[in-house]
């Protein structure tokens, strides 16, 4: 009948690359965790720029709201 090789290839055999599984899933949760962090970024980050804007006219309306204030007697 047929030889134990027959389902083989004919070709030379390649060697698969030997991977550590445990450093795969840690690469793999690490990139999944990257993308996210990356969304949280686009969605709710603001530049330092921004910040410092935000800041002064928070400032400004503050120094603006205490100078119209009353003083009672």
């Amino acid at each position: 009948m047929g030889g134990d090789r027959d389902h083989l290839p004919a070709g030379p055999l390649i060697m698969a690359e030997v991977i550590n599984l445990r450093a795969a899933r840690k690469a793999r949760d690490r990139k999944e965790k990257a993308a996210i962090a990356a969304q949280n970024r686009a969605l709710h980050g603001l530049s330092k720029a921004e910040r410092q804007r935000r800041q002064a006219e928070a400032e400004r309306a503050a120094r603006l709201l205490d100078g119209a204030k009353r003083e009672e007697p």
